[in-house]
């Protein structure tokens, strides 16, 4: 069959409703992996949905313990047409954050689906069931559409730990290199920059979070009776986060700003379109790095985000001086900053700026990733999107937030291609999360093509 029957198969799988029958028995699996538990719902996702379905696609399923106890189990697929062929290592996660059920907006639950027009809404409808959804749901296109033959090798692995930051997921692929030994990795997550843009990105910025705080004493004194004789932490505090952030949001850190972006990465991201669906924020033309853009600062900047600030009772401030203060930070940075002693460089800033009775406790840490933007396989990528949709894709070096891609890209070494089927807006991680059901059926006949051109023989495996 040629190329275009894959693509047709695709959109029949959403037309006739198969699509939506599909997402609708995966949405009800209530797969929290957020509340500091496991709970059975994992599991039961991965045995009771993701093996029936790729069961019958040829897939040899097992589903495997995590080597850490605070994440859920993995599902490794393989289906091996011939070891000597490559493999294409594809990846989702079917756990979700919390459903926050009842302050959805009236009418909706996170865990059906409701269609009203272009949306459809429902806990992971948009991050990730949906979008492996749709990846799964091109990759059976494709074999379909070749006679039950891809022509190399297809690996998947289906995480349930990625919304609680992939507890275990480098030890399991490090445990289990090769099982998941492959040639090529191809994921979907994230959003498009634009809903009408088609997108591919080739990592992500890594992440660092952090907790700046200061206790002086056990309580609260009066503030009149003690004000200007004892320290107040808050107050001590906010001059600190001063010194490292400024009020236009630039980072002040020695050591943690980023390396100069190479002509290659500026060159894809120059005149790339930020914002600008209805629902998006609107943006402020003077926060951030001076003298560069929207998309740079995104892409290819570091930013230091104050998330929470707590001292004294701010629902109910009372006229003391509090005890306690703390901050809790975040590091968002690119590939080549020195994030691995980011507790080292704020120690020696804030000793410099005379604040060494601030301590720093790091939480959390993913490492940043970024795929080469002129490697072979991002141009075979752009080219097999425009076959598949008419429109050029927008390429980003990296999504401006943070996946686990440092597992494929350094854990197994793999090149990282990246295709979101999702939108800024999506409302992922709160309420009335929603997929926009074009992006669903395009998204369906981009990864149709995609995996059917990777059995043509001018695939750039050997790249």
């Amino acid at each position: 069959m040629p190329r275009s029957e894959s693509l047709a198969l695709a959109a029949a799988y959403f037309d006739d409703g198969r699509f939506l029958a599909d997402l609708q028995r995966r949405v009800a699996f209530p797969t929290e992996s957020d509340g500091g538990a496991v709970p059975p719902s994992l599991e039961r996702y991965l045995r009771d949905e993701m093996v029936p379905s790729l069961a019958p696609l040829g897939f040899d399923c097992r589903i495997l313990p995590n080597p850490s106890p605070r994440g859920g189990p993995f599902l490794v697929a393989r289906r091996i047409e011939d070891p000597g062929l490559p493999t294409v290592l594809t990846y989702g996660h079917g756990d979700v954050v919390n459903g926050q059920a009842g302050k959805w907006r009236e009418g909706l639950e996170p865990w059906r689906v409701t269609v009203e027009r272009d949306k459809w809404y429902g806990r992971g409808t948009a991050d990730n069931k949906g979008q492996h959804t749709v990846n799964l749901g091109g990759l059976a296109a494709a074999i379909s559409a070749r006679g039950g033959k891809l022509g190399y090798n297809a690996t998947v692995l289906i995480e349930t730990g990625e919304e609680a930051g992939s507890p275990g997921l480098n030890d399991f692929c490090a445990e289990h290199a090769r099982a998941l030994h492959a040639d090529l990795f191809v994921g979907c997550d994230g959003p498009r920059v634009r809903a009408d843009r088609p997108t591919l990105f080739l990592g992500s910025r890594g992440m660092v979070n952090f907790t700046l705080s200061l206790r002086c004493r056990e309580r609260a004194y009066h503030s009149g009776n003690w004000g200007g004789v004892i320290t107040n932490p808050a107050t001590v505090l906010a001059n600190a986060l001063a010194t490292m952030v400024s009020a236009h949001g630039v980072l002040k850190v020695d050591g943690l700003r980023p390396p100069a972006a190479s002509e290659a990465v500026r060159a894809v991201i120059r005149g790339l379109p930020v914002g600008g669906d209805v629902q998006d924020p609107r943006l402020d033309p003077q926060w951030g790095e001076p003298g560069t853009t929207p998309a740079e600062r995104l892409m290819t900047g570091n930013t230091l985000e104050i998330l929470a600030l707590g001292a004294g009772s701010p629902d109910r401030p009372v006229n003391a001086i509090p005890p306690h203060a703390v901050a809790h930070c975040q590091l968002r940075f690119v590939v080549g900053t020195d994030w691995r002693n980011l507790k080292r460089h704020l120690r020696r800033h804030l000793d410099t700026h005379g604040f060494e009775s601030l301590e720093i406790e790091v939480t959390m840490q993913t490492a940043a990733t970024r795929l080469d933007v002129e490697h072979p396989w991002v141009r075979w990528a752009q080219a097999s999107v425009r076959a598949s949709t008419g429109t050029t894709p927008a390429v980003l070096p990296n999504l401006a937030g943070s996946l686990p891609n440092d597992a494929f890209a350094d854990i197994l070494g793999l090149p990282t291609l990246w295709v979101p089927h999702s939108y800024p807006s999506c409302g992922q991680h709160g309420p009335d999360e929603h997929l926009l059901s074009g992006i669903a059926r395009e998204g369906l006949q981009i990864m149709a093509g995609l995996y059917w051109d990777l059995g043509k023989a001018d695939a750039p495996w050997r790249s």
